[in-house]
């Protein structure tokens, strides 16, 4: 398949203040993109490290150009106009990363309303918003790709029964996925979903899942940055309609010593933490 070029590319990240979103930001920086960081982060939080203008620094530190937007992903007025200034910047959106998620990894019972709506608003609606203001867009490119950070439809209830709210919001991302790559597939613009084989050290895995002892059981962002780098420079034509996971990719390219990635460099890879869903 042949490859096409990153550079001079403009992207466009939701959420890309900080964890997997900002790591893919950068590695895309580091072949010459533009890169779009639009999130809600302004100002700094005291659990959340990272603002929008934080990310662009480093994004520009790396050798791409940034562009901080402040935005509500759950706003349309405010992602319709964040896509209309990135396409009056750089002059065009050739790639959409939906990165932008919210978790809450509690059952029915435990689940309020509010933080229901929040996942569904910020996951799948956004996913979708984002999408639908971008194809616009992405039509005019050579090369068009959405990357949503998503699991595989494994419709397995026990990747339901813990916590129904927040696996149907990260499916809802994914059916996203399934459908509009057949949607969009004659005009030639790729949607495909990227996970991860194990956790993440991000702040979500730090605060929810069992702070530093987690974190050393993670891999770093950086494997799911380089996974997304080798899928967004194949052929938007050829390369449509997948769930693929961040090892697999990697692996499909000859790479067998995912080492480098590890929290924890003494570890082994079978005593990282699985993520969900695979």
């Amino acid at each position: 398949m042949l490859q096409q070029q990153i550079k001079n590319k403009t992207v466009f990240i939701t959420g890309g203040s900080r964890g997997i979103g900002l790591a893919i930001g950068i590695r895309l920086a580091r072949e010459g993109a533009n890169v779009v960081i639009a999130a809600k982060t302004s100002e700094p939080h005291p659990r959340l490290p990272g603002t929008i203008y934080t990310a662009a620094a480093a994004i520009e530190a790396a050798g791409g150009k940034a562009l901080p937007l402040k935005v509500d992903i759950r706003e349309e007025e405010q992602v319709q106009a964040a896509v209309e200034e990135t396409a009056r910047i750089f002059g065009g959106i050739d790639i959409l990363i939906n990165n932008a998620s919210a978790i809450s990894l509690t059952s029915t019972l435990y689940t309020d309303m509010k933080r229901y709506d929040l996942m569904h608003h910020i996951n799948t609606r956004g996913t979708f918003l984002a999408s639908k203001l971008c194809v616009p867009f992405l039509r005019k490119s050579g090369n068009p790709h959405v990357l949503n950070l998503s699991p595989p439809l494994n419709m397995e209830s026990r990747w339901f029964a813990p916590h129904v709210a927040y696996t149907m919001a990260k499916f809802g991302m994914s059916m996203c996925v399934l459908g509009m790559a057949e949607e969009f597939r004659k005009e030639g613009i790729a949607f495909n979903a990227l996970w991860p084989r194990t956790a993440i050290a991000t702040a979500a895995v730090q605060n929810l899942l069992g702070g530093e002892e987690a974190i050393r059981r993670c891999r770093t962002a950086d494997i799911m940055a380089d996974a997304a780098y080798s899928i967004l420079k194949r052929n938007s034509r050829e390369c449509t309609g997948n769930f693929f996971v961040d090892e697999e990719v990697l692996r499909s390219e000859g790479m067998t010593d995912f080492s480098q990635y590890r929290g924890d460099a003494s570890l082994t890879d079978e005593e990282l933490l699985p993520d969900f869903f695979l």
